[in-house]
Protein backbone atom coordinates (compact mmCIF):
# COMPACT_ATOMS: atom_id res chain seq x y z
CA UNK A 1 0.00 0.00 0.00
CA UNK A 2 2.90 2.32 0.76
CA UNK A 3 5.10 1.45 -2.19
CA UNK A 4 4.69 4.99 -3.60
CA UNK A 5 6.31 6.52 -0.54
CA UNK A 6 9.96 7.40 -0.99
CA UNK A 7 12.50 9.64 0.74
CA UNK A 8 11.88 12.13 -2.07
CA UNK A 9 8.13 12.18 -1.25
CA UNK A 10 8.86 12.74 2.42
CA UNK A 11 11.36 15.49 1.63
CA UNK A 12 8.86 17.22 -0.69
CA UNK A 13 6.10 17.07 1.92
CA UNK A 14 8.43 18.39 4.61
CA UNK A 15 9.46 21.22 2.32
CA UNK A 16 5.83 22.18 1.68
CA UNK A 17 4.60 21.94 5.27
CA UNK A 18 7.60 22.33 7.58
CA UNK A 19 6.43 19.27 9.53
CA UNK A 20 8.84 16.73 11.01
CA UNK A 21 10.10 13.74 9.05
CA UNK A 22 8.14 11.23 11.16
CA UNK A 23 4.91 13.18 10.84
CA UNK A 24 5.42 13.47 7.08
CA UNK A 25 6.00 9.73 6.77
CA UNK A 26 2.87 8.92 8.79
CA UNK A 27 0.77 11.37 6.79
CA UNK A 28 1.95 9.86 3.50
CA UNK A 29 1.18 6.38 4.79
CA UNK A 30 -2.32 7.48 5.83
CA UNK A 31 -2.90 9.07 2.42
CA UNK A 32 -1.45 6.12 0.46
CA UNK A 33 1.25 8.36 -0.93
CA UNK A 34 -1.07 11.18 -2.09
CA UNK A 35 0.87 14.33 -1.22
CA UNK A 36 -2.15 16.67 -1.37
CA UNK A 37 -4.13 14.55 1.07
CA UNK A 38 -1.02 14.27 3.27
CA UNK A 39 -0.74 18.08 3.33
CA UNK A 40 -4.37 18.32 4.46
CA UNK A 41 -3.78 15.71 7.20
CA UNK A 42 -0.78 17.64 8.51
CA UNK A 43 -2.62 20.95 8.24
CA UNK A 44 -5.55 19.69 10.33
CA UNK A 45 -3.20 18.18 12.89
CA UNK A 46 -1.31 21.46 13.10
CA UNK A 47 -4.48 23.50 13.63
CA UNK A 48 -5.59 21.15 16.40
CA UNK A 49 -2.24 21.39 18.20
CA UNK A 50 -2.20 25.17 17.76
CA UNK A 51 -5.65 25.59 19.32
CA UNK A 52 -4.41 23.85 22.49
CA UNK A 53 -1.44 26.23 22.77
CA UNK A 54 -3.25 29.47 21.87
CA UNK A 55 -3.77 30.59 25.49
CA UNK A 56 -0.14 30.27 26.61
CA UNK A 57 1.69 33.48 27.53
CA UNK A 58 3.80 35.13 24.82
CA UNK A 59 6.44 37.54 26.12
CA UNK A 60 9.24 37.23 23.56
CA UNK A 61 9.38 37.71 19.79
CA UNK A 62 10.57 40.38 17.42
CA UNK A 63 9.67 43.51 15.51
CA UNK A 64 9.99 42.95 11.77
CA UNK A 65 10.04 45.52 8.99
CA UNK A 66 9.32 45.43 5.29
CA UNK A 67 9.92 48.19 2.75
CA UNK A 68 8.28 47.62 -0.63
CA UNK A 69 10.18 48.22 -3.87
CA UNK A 70 10.35 51.94 -4.58
CA UNK A 71 10.31 52.76 -0.85
CA UNK A 72 6.74 54.06 -1.00
CA UNK A 73 5.21 51.56 1.43
CA UNK A 74 6.70 50.42 4.73
CA UNK A 75 5.46 48.13 7.49
CA UNK A 76 6.44 47.45 11.09
CA UNK A 77 4.91 44.43 12.82
CA UNK A 78 5.40 42.95 16.28
CA UNK A 79 5.07 39.17 16.53
CA UNK A 80 5.32 37.42 19.89
CA UNK A 81 6.29 33.90 20.95
CA UNK A 82 7.06 32.25 24.29
CA UNK A 83 10.86 32.12 24.27
CA UNK A 84 13.83 33.97 22.86
CA UNK A 85 15.03 30.64 21.45
CA UNK A 86 12.05 30.40 19.08
CA UNK A 87 12.31 34.11 18.24
CA UNK A 88 15.79 33.38 16.83
CA UNK A 89 14.65 30.47 14.66
CA UNK A 90 14.75 31.05 10.86
CA UNK A 91 11.18 29.72 10.51
CA UNK A 92 9.85 32.29 13.00
CA UNK A 93 11.79 35.11 11.35
CA UNK A 94 10.53 34.06 7.91
CA UNK A 95 6.97 34.06 9.27
CA UNK A 96 7.44 37.60 10.59
CA UNK A 97 8.77 38.78 7.22
CA UNK A 98 5.88 37.13 5.36
CA UNK A 99 3.37 38.76 7.71
CA UNK A 100 4.97 42.18 7.14
CA UNK A 101 4.76 41.66 3.37
CA UNK A 102 1.13 40.56 3.73
CA UNK A 103 0.26 43.78 5.55
CA UNK A 104 1.96 45.85 2.85
CA UNK A 105 -0.05 44.04 0.17
CA UNK A 106 -3.44 44.28 1.94
CA UNK A 107 -4.28 47.98 2.03
CA UNK A 108 -7.78 47.45 3.47
CA UNK A 109 -6.46 45.63 6.56
CA UNK A 110 -6.46 47.82 9.67
CA UNK A 111 -6.72 45.33 12.54
CA UNK A 112 -5.01 42.09 13.55
CA UNK A 113 -8.31 40.21 13.98
CA UNK A 114 -12.05 40.84 13.97
CA UNK A 115 -11.94 40.81 17.78
CA UNK A 116 -9.77 43.95 17.66
CA UNK A 117 -12.27 45.99 15.63
CA UNK A 118 -13.87 48.66 17.89
CA UNK A 119 -17.61 48.49 18.44
CA UNK A 120 -18.13 51.98 16.98
CA UNK A 121 -16.46 50.89 13.73
CA UNK A 122 -18.69 47.80 13.55
CA UNK A 123 -21.83 49.89 14.15
CA UNK A 124 -20.73 52.41 11.51
CA UNK A 125 -20.11 49.70 8.91
CA UNK A 126 -23.44 48.06 9.75
CA UNK A 127 -25.31 51.34 9.34
CA UNK A 128 -23.65 51.89 5.95
CA UNK A 129 -24.84 48.48 4.78
CA UNK A 130 -28.40 49.06 6.02
CA UNK A 131 -28.55 52.32 4.05
CA UNK A 132 -27.53 50.78 0.71
CA UNK A 133 -30.06 51.62 -2.02
CA UNK A 134 -30.75 48.02 -2.97
CA UNK A 135 -32.00 47.29 0.57
CA UNK A 136 -34.28 50.29 1.08
CA UNK A 137 -37.52 48.63 -0.06
CA UNK A 138 -36.87 45.16 1.33
CA UNK A 139 -38.67 43.81 4.44
CA UNK A 140 -36.78 44.49 7.67
CA UNK A 141 -36.01 40.81 8.32
CA UNK A 142 -34.49 40.29 4.86
CA UNK A 143 -32.72 43.66 5.00
CA UNK A 144 -31.10 42.77 8.35
CA UNK A 145 -30.01 39.33 7.13
CA UNK A 146 -28.42 40.68 3.93
CA UNK A 147 -26.77 43.58 5.78
CA UNK A 148 -25.32 41.18 8.38
CA UNK A 149 -23.83 38.98 5.67
CA UNK A 150 -22.24 41.99 4.01
CA UNK A 151 -21.01 43.28 7.36
CA UNK A 152 -19.31 39.95 8.11
CA UNK A 153 -17.58 40.14 4.74
CA UNK A 154 -16.50 43.73 5.39
CA UNK A 155 -15.09 42.91 8.83
CA UNK A 156 -13.05 40.10 7.29
CA UNK A 157 -11.63 42.62 4.81
CA UNK A 158 -10.43 44.71 7.76
CA UNK A 159 -8.90 41.75 9.62
CA UNK A 160 -5.36 40.52 8.93
CA UNK A 161 -5.99 37.02 10.29
CA UNK A 162 -8.88 36.47 7.85
CA UNK A 163 -6.84 37.28 4.74
CA UNK A 164 -5.74 34.60 2.29
CA UNK A 165 -1.98 34.18 2.61
CA UNK A 166 -0.47 35.91 -0.42
CA UNK A 167 2.13 33.19 -0.99
CA UNK A 168 -0.32 30.29 -0.65
CA UNK A 169 -3.93 31.38 -1.02
CA UNK A 170 -5.33 28.00 0.05
CA UNK A 171 -4.74 29.01 3.66
CA UNK A 172 -5.49 32.13 5.69
CA UNK A 173 -2.99 34.13 7.73
CA UNK A 174 -4.56 32.61 10.86
CA UNK A 175 -3.91 29.10 9.54
CA UNK A 176 -0.35 30.11 8.60
CA UNK A 177 0.30 31.24 12.17
CA UNK A 178 -1.21 28.03 13.55
CA UNK A 179 1.01 25.94 11.30
CA UNK A 180 4.03 27.67 12.82
CA UNK A 181 2.68 27.14 16.34
CA UNK A 182 2.61 23.43 15.57
CA UNK A 183 6.00 23.51 13.86
CA UNK A 184 7.85 25.49 16.55
CA UNK A 185 5.95 24.15 19.58
CA UNK A 186 5.07 27.54 21.06
CA UNK A 187 2.13 29.92 21.04
CA UNK A 188 2.59 32.74 18.50
CA UNK A 189 0.63 35.99 18.35
CA UNK A 190 0.64 38.92 15.95
CA UNK A 191 0.37 41.74 18.47
CA UNK A 192 0.27 44.95 16.42
CA UNK A 193 1.37 46.56 13.19
CA UNK A 194 1.74 49.93 11.52
CA UNK A 195 1.68 50.63 7.80
CA UNK A 196 3.36 53.73 6.34
CA UNK A 197 2.33 55.08 2.92
CA UNK A 198 4.49 57.81 1.42
CA UNK A 199 2.63 61.12 1.47
CA UNK A 200 -0.39 59.71 3.30
CA UNK A 201 -2.43 62.53 4.85
CA UNK A 202 -0.40 65.33 3.28
CA UNK A 203 -3.02 66.17 0.65
CA UNK A 204 -5.83 66.62 3.16
CA UNK A 205 -3.59 68.67 5.44
CA UNK A 206 -2.60 70.91 2.53
CA UNK A 207 -6.26 71.32 1.56
CA UNK A 208 -7.19 72.25 5.13
CA UNK A 209 -4.34 74.76 5.22
CA UNK A 210 -5.46 76.24 1.88
CA UNK A 211 -9.04 76.59 3.17
CA UNK A 212 -7.75 78.28 6.31
CA UNK A 213 -5.72 80.81 4.29
CA UNK A 214 -8.69 81.46 1.98
CA UNK A 215 -10.92 82.09 4.99
CA UNK A 216 -8.38 84.51 6.49
CA UNK A 217 -8.16 86.49 3.22
CA UNK A 218 -11.96 86.73 2.85
CA UNK A 219 -12.36 88.00 6.42
CA UNK A 220 -10.12 90.99 5.78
Amino acid sequence: MHNKISPENIKELRSKTGAGMTDCKKALESSNGDINIAIEILRKKGLSVADKKSTRLVAEGLVESYIHAGSRIGVLVEINCETDFVARQPEFQKLAKNIAMQIAACQSVNYVSKNDIPENVILYEKELELQKEDLVNKPDEIKTKIAQGRLDKRLKELSLMDQDFIRENKITVEELVKQHISLLGENIKIRRFQRFLLGEGLESKNNNFADEISSMIQSK
